[in-house]
């Protein structure tokens, strides 16, 4: 097994290395840099978009939850489905064409507020760092398991090649890399998985009596199903990677597009979970975690083929921490370097090698909590702050910087507490559940109270996002490229 693991993850950090760093795209300006030169075709960026969500979370933990708790978990992939869906309708072509490249530029760009944008950076990088510690950590998990070596080794391997990717050619060759990741992920897990399947209805293993209680264990309340949907629907609007994939696109169309493309993608992808959640409650009840998934293989079929499927998985799941951590690194140091004197290149590379050390040194200090609690951490905090900054912002012309700072300290303040009590035992409220309705309230009450301090120039900034950009007029440059004519 050792052989087959460690020779399936060194092939896919050599092709995310040839995919990212041979010949990367030269750019003109330091915009294009931070977006791809706005060249993202749709399917492309769409399956960027599906490696992104793929990551450790969806690959090796949920399938992990299913097989414990049973079907309930499924409330994850649709929750992240109709998170897309309100994407698609509320945030893709207003924020495509205000011509913002991250999250923190969109806020000073419609509120006007300098220190706003420094306040949302410091956030975009919590959340970030959720992230990457997540897919640290579950690195970390299956190098041990599969191979015998120190955590650590995962750790420097993905935190190394992911930044590498994202220092050579910025945007452009992190798309290049999460772009193939997401084939090789599919391949390796539905290929395997399929194969499993048939093996376990054609052969002499296990019937499926094994499956008692596995389906309706899990927590089937309100709250807990309140707590998936609304954190998976509502975070998916704010999550710095994601939205990046906005402006990567070359218009309005293409933007939402991709996004189709990405819930397609997706869909195919959301049969990996139960596939691999079902046969572990039948033929590895008692494991839990990510280890449900990579130990199946030589469970199932002890020997040489064992060993070579768990080769394939084990390229499958670093695939899938590369992707995610390339993209999460990409999209939080373009913000981090934005505030910086002398936005650039340079500030770009010196942010990502210090976003790369802090997650790091977190993944290092920080206990085992699991991947799908630190990813389902990430979404509540952002359907708390960004989700309700996106939707008045693009919508309600009255908010001010003050209403804005207000109710993500409120909101976002509040998640985190109630997250941090989840994970020491205490579940008094759900968070999304209180935190996203607090923020959205506070927003708006703050800002009618301080109507005084509502931007100068908001008409201009509510026609360039709504208009077809010919009627918007030129009051402000246009984002897009020339015959944009999508209407929001």
């Amino acid at each position: 097994m050792t052989v087959a693991a460690l020779a399936g993850i060194a092939v896919v950090l050599v092709l995310a290395v040839i995919m990212g760093t041979v010949r990367p795209r030269r750019y003109t300006s330091v915009a294009e840099f931070y977006v791809a030169a706005r060249a993202v075709r749709p399917l492309r960026n769409g399956a960027a978009i599906g490696a992104e969500f793929t990551g450790a979370a969806v690959c090796l933990g949920l399938a992990g939850l299913i097989a414990t708790h049973g079907a309930p978990m499924l409330w994850y992939p649709v929750g992240a489905a109709a998170g897309f869906v309100v994407v698609l309708a509320l945030v893709v072509a207003p924020l495509r064409r205000s011509g913002t490249f991250t999250l923190p530029d969109f806020a000073e760009w419609r509120l006007g507020s300098a220190r706003l944008r420094r306040f949302t950076t410091c956030w975009v990088l919590g959340i970030g760092l959720l992230f990457l510690v997540a897919q640290f950590q579950a690195a970390g998990i299956v190098t041990r398991m599969l191979t015998g070596l120190p955590p650590w080794a995962g750790w420097a391997a993905v935190a190394g090649t992911a930044a590498g990717v994202a220092l050579a050619g910025g945007m452009g060759s992190v798309t290049s890399v999460q772009a193939s990741q997401f084939w090789v992920k599919l391949v390796a897990f539905l290929g395997v998985g399929l194969l499993l399947w048939c093996t376990w209805h054609c052969g002499q293993l296990p019937p499926a009596e094994g499956l008692s209680g596995g389906y309706g264990s899990g927590d089937q309340s309100l709250a807990g199903v309140l707590t998936v949907l609304l954190a998976c629907a509502l975070g998916t609007m704010g999550l710095p990677h994601v939205v990046v994939r906005v402006y990567a696109a070359p218009d309005g169309r293409g933007a939402r597009r991709s996004i189709v493309a990405a819930q397609v993608l997706l869909g195919v992808f959301a049969v990996v979970p139960p596939l691999y959640g079902v046969l572990g409650n039948v033929h590895f009840p008692g494991a839990g975690g990510e280890e449900v998934v990579l130990l199946m293989p030589s469970r199932m079929l002890p020997g040489v083929v064992g060993n070579m499927l768990t080769g394939v998985l084990s390229a499958g799941a670093f695939a899938a921490f590369l992707a995610t951590s390339c993209g999460v690194l990409g999209a939080v140091s373009g913000a981090v370097s934005a505030c910086v004197a002398r936005p650039g290149v340079r500030s770009f590379r010196a942010s990502l090698a210090g976003v790369t050390v802090a997650a790091l040194v977190l993944t290092a200090t920080s206990g085992p909590v699991g991947s799908v609690a630190l990813v389902l951490a990430a979404f509540s905090l952002s359907a708390a702050t960004f989700c309700p900054l996106l939707v008045l912002g693009i919508w309600w012309r009255r908010l001010t910087p003050a209403g804005a700072v207000a109710g993500f300290a409120a909101g976002g303040g509040l998640t985190a507490v109630l997250v941090g009590l989840e994970w020491v035992g205490v579940k008094p409220f759900v968070p999304p559940a209180v935190g996203v309705p607090l923020a959205f309230a506070v927003m708006v009450m703050i800002s009618l109270l301080t109507p005084g301090r509502i931007p100068a120039g908001v008409a201009a900034m509510m026609a360039r996002m709504h208009l077809p950009e010919p009627a918007a007029g030129p009051l402000i440059d246009r984002s897009s490229r020339e015959g944009d004519r999508s209407p929001s």
